[in-house]
């Protein structure tokens, strides 16, 4: 039986799509996580094998560049020694800087690589296996960051989402009844942002609407201080902090307003949850507006620059919406038609058709 290494980095971003390929291959292959501290408060210990390496940020500090790098050297040579002691066959990297080291030490081993990248750029650490990898596993066939000459490794799947779900019942009916339901997402790190300028507009919103609201909340304080403004003004809502259980209530809400990451607005898209789409707009490559833009072209989802948000024309956004349904409802049934082919049974024959190729 194949062994196969999933690399991945320490944000939800890397991390979620990692925990789908797993359970993808799992029941095929044998299959091993490695992260670092970061990454692993995002794994179930319960249902995923997985190992913690420790890879220091060449550029988090440039006084500290002479000595990371010399770190960095010896990730690699360490990389090495477990890749080899663990005999794997496969590696899969979903990017971050962790992964580096561990890529460098399998093109050394000649064992064969792939690059699973969510995003519709292509990440920096990903960029760096390119030459060496034998396919980049993707959601946009217009992966853009890429050069011509590596365009023949693109190999397309329908975007890979946490098994659970696919088990949802997506949500097709008409909606947008008397009471609107937003669910707000912020990512896996929570948004300050919205904590503050999306709480503020939804108090100024529900004087001429009656909304119920989910809203992620980036930390305690914040969600101490929305409670409160909530409260005070006779909003229904519910609060949480990151919880990937979130979409099991979610898929009965009319309409998120949410970041872009390309794991959450892909599950919102499978759901048919129409979304407004505000991209956290200090992204590395600008990732998070090119993965709103796909749905946009789309006509899935409305999509808001951050740098050209305010109260007025957000709140303009948010009335238009709900006055004129037959947009509403028209990228509700783009989304329906988007999506119908995405099944786990689907992306499951692709990915382990792939993995089996000599």
């Amino acid at each position: 039986m194949k062994k196969i290494l999933i690399v991945t980095g320490g944000s939800g971003g890397h991390v979620i799509p990692s925990l789908s390929i797993y359970d993808i291959l799992k029941d095929n292959f044998e299959v091993q996580i490695a992260t670092d501290l970061r990454g692993s408060k995002y794994i179930n210990n319960n249902d995923y094998n997985y190992s913690l390496i420790d890879v220091p940020n060449l550029f988090s500090n440039f006084l500290l560049l002479p000595f990371n790098l010399i770190k960095f050297c010896i990730s690699i040579l360490k990389s090495y020694k477990y890749l080899k002691l663990n005999n794997y066959n496969t590696l899969i990297s979903t990017g971050g800087y962790m992964s580096l080291p561990l890529c460098l030490a399998s093109n050394l081993l000649s064992i064969k690589t792939y690059i699973f990248e969510p995003n519709s750029v292509i990440g920096r650490a990903n960029k760096l296996t390119l030459s060496f990898a034998k396919k980049v596993i993707c959601y946009d066939k217009n992966l853009k960051g890429i050069s011509k000459k590596f365009l023949s490794k693109v190999y397309p799947i329908n975007p890979l989402l946490r098994k659970e779900i696919y088990k949802y019942q997506r949500n097709e009916k008409t909606i947008l009844d008397k009471q609107k339901k937003i669910l707000v997402i912020g990512g896996s790190q929570g948004a300050k942002f919205f904590d503050e300028f999306i709480s503020k507009t939804i108090i100024k919103l529900s004087k001429t609407q009656n909304i119920s609201i989910l809203q992620q909340v980036s930390d305690q304080k914040s969600k101490e201080f929305i409670k409160d403004l909530y409260q005070k003004n006779s909003i229904e809502h519910e609060l949480f902090d990151f919880d990937d259980k979130l979409l099991i209530k979610a898929v009965n809400y009319d309409l998120a307003i949410t970041r872009s990451g390309a794991s959450a607005i892909s599950e919102l898209a499978y759901l048919n949850i129409p979304f407004v789409a505000i991209p956290f707009p200090y992204a590395k490559d600008n990732h998070q507006y090119y993965n709103a833009e796909f749905y946009e072209k789309n006509k899935c989802c409305w999509l808001i620059t951050q740098n050209d948000i305010d109260e007025n024309n957000f709140i303009d956004l948010m009335n238009k919406i709900f006055e004129n349904k037959n947009e509403y409802f028209s990228k509700k049934k783009n989304l329906i038609e988007l999506t119908k082919e995405n099944t786990w049974e689907k992306n499951k024959f692709k990915m382990i058709e792939l993995i089996n190729e000599n």
